[in-house]
């Protein structure tokens, strides 16, 4: 094994790239020998800013390759605009050389695997989602309705706030009705999780740009903020297999999150606190009504639900039984729900740079 010093490499770095055409086109040509090429464990010597890389190369590779003379010539062609300008971007070729990927953490985090090229009949399945938890027939009977006494103004705060909007939401959608049937369940249901997946992304953004500012970790909150946004994403997806919302009710969802997420993000610069705990809240609300949802499964207007097929993307989310029906979501979402309200009692009661006690996927 020979070793070879590429100085050309930081003469590369000064060039004047005047497009992304221009870019594109030295790393597409560069990273093609990338693949013969490993970077040696420690550099050689440091003298200041002149730091050398010494790299390990195959013996085919050095016969086959001139790496200093052709990066020279990519330089030149560069500074010349001689090179090949691509304007289908279905042209443009990954500088990839295998098919490998890492599958997620919920499987073997040490297993490869080889991964082809996705079709559209593939993409619902290749979306993989972040980790989260399956939860057995035991836990999902297990689910109560629980409360939090609020300790200070802030929680106070947090709790006439979710009061407010609740009341304020049943009247609204002619929740308090003695009778609910299937449409005002969906349409409840439907809106409430375009609303519900607002405050664990703004949260994770939030955290996610202090921890650039600061220069420091985030001691592991981001991770289970992003699991709570995709998991009410999800409970989305999953009521859409049994509405098709109008031009109407799009509008709402609209006029809403634009709304919800301006106030959010503001509360969530004042008082972490006050947040956590209005979401923790929100999740005690959101228990009490998917178990009276599952009150109307047993004995109202959904009693349909326990034998009406469970859709595709919940049996897959949730590793359902093929034979899964729609009061096994219900009580899956319930489950979900009362897991957040667990979640955020808990951060709303630790300070923001404490560690989070949860894992990935917990």
């Amino acid at each position: 094994m020979a070793t070879c010093i590429v100085p050309a490499t930081f003469r590369l770095l000064q060039v004047p790239l005047r497009n992304a055409s221009s870019a594109r086109f030295v790393i597409a040509n560069a990273a093609k020998y990338h693949s013969c090429l490993t970077r040696a464990a420690v550099p050689s010597t440091v003298q200041g800013c002149n730091q050398q890389l010494r790299w390990r190369s195959t013996a085919s590779c050095q016969e086959n390759y001139s790496f200093q003379d052709d990066l020279d010539e990519h330089v030149k062609d560069v500074k010349d605009k001689t090179f090949d300008k691509i304007t289908d971007p279905d042209r443009l070729k990954h500088f990839r050389m295998t098919q490998k990927v890492k599958p997620s953490i919920i499987e073997d985090p040490l297993l490869s695997v080889d991964m082809g090229t996705a079709t559209e009949k593939d993409s619902d399945k290749i979306e993989g989602p972040l980790p989260h938890v399956i939860w057995t027939d035991e836990e999902l009977k297990c689910v109560k309705v629980t409360h939090k006494p609020p300790e200070g103004i802030v929680d106070r705060l947090a709790l006439y706030t979710i009061k407010m909007l609740r009341k304020s939401f049943d009247v609204i959608s002619g929740f308090n009705r003695p009778v609910r049937d299937e449409k005002i369940w969906v349409n409840r249901i439907t809106f409430l999780e375009t609303v519900a997946g607002v405050p664990g992304m703004v949260a994770a953004m939030a955290r996610h740009l202090m921890s650039l500012r600061r220069m420091r970790r985030d001691h592991g909150w981001i991770h289970t903020l992003l699991e709570e946004a995709e998991n009410e994403r999800i409970h989305l997806l999953t009521a859409l297999q049994l509405k098709q919302p109008s031009l109407l009710f799009r509008g709402c969802v609209v006029a809403a999150q634009g709304g919800f997420v301006a106030f959010f993000a503001t509360a969530y610069m004042i008082s972490p606190h006050y947040c956590h705990r209005f979401v923790g809240y929100l999740e005690e609300e959101a228990v009490i009504t998917y178990t009276k949802c599952l009150q109307d499964i047993e004995h109202g207007n959904l009693q349909h639900w326990k034998t009406m097929a469970a859709p595709e993307i919940a049996r897959q989310y949730w590793e359902l039984k093929p034979e899964a029906t729609m009061q096994d979501v219900i009580m899956n979402i319930r489950a979900d729900e009362a897991h957040h309200r667990i979640v955020n009692h808990t951060l709303g009661s630790l300070k923001p740079d404490d560690y989070n006690p949860y894992l990935p996927g917990h």
